[in-house]
């Protein structure tokens, strides 16, 4: 991993296509979300993310806002990133890892981020890799082996 970017790590008892299909519903993604920000995909956007794709989501972190974000990476059943207007991104890899399950990587990257020394020295990288975990924690639950 670069310097300006924190991940994890899980392998999930389903495939690749099954996750891949969650996370491209953004009314899913409050169930999968650990660090309790995503509230609810908010109305009028795309019930299935492609490359491209604007969505709008409701989120909360001290106080309640809305975020935009697009679709910048995208192969089906393989990987899907997103960025809002500061160009970080949220990115999930999907990698079959035999027999039914799947090597999930979720990773917060900011070296896209239109000013990337003012998030590495925030607390959010930190913040962020806790909430990463947690979401794996949560998509594990959600297919138990």
């Amino acid at each position: 991993m670069g310097k300006r970017q924190v991940s994890g790590t899980r392998t999930i008892a389903a495939t690749p296509e099954t996750l891949f299909e969650m996370l491209t519903d953004p009314a899913r993604h409050p169930l999968i979300d650990g660090s309790g920000s995503v509230r609810a995909a908010r109305e009028g956007g795309p019930q299935r993310l492609e490359l491209g794709s604007k969505f709008s989501m409701d989120m909360r972190l001290g106080t309640s806002y809305k975020i935009l974000n697009t679709v910048v990476e995208f192969e089906q059943d393989r990987l899907i990133a997103w960025r809002h207007f500061n160009g970080h991104r949220w990115r999930w890899q999907f990698e079959p890892a035999g027999a039914g399950q799947t090597k999930v990587t979720e990773t917060f990257d900011w070296s896209t981020a239109r000013m990337p020394i003012l998030l590495t020295f925030s607390p959010f990288p930190r913040r962020n890799k806790a909430g990463i975990e947690k979401s794996l924690d949560r998509l594990a639950a959600m297919f138990p082996g």
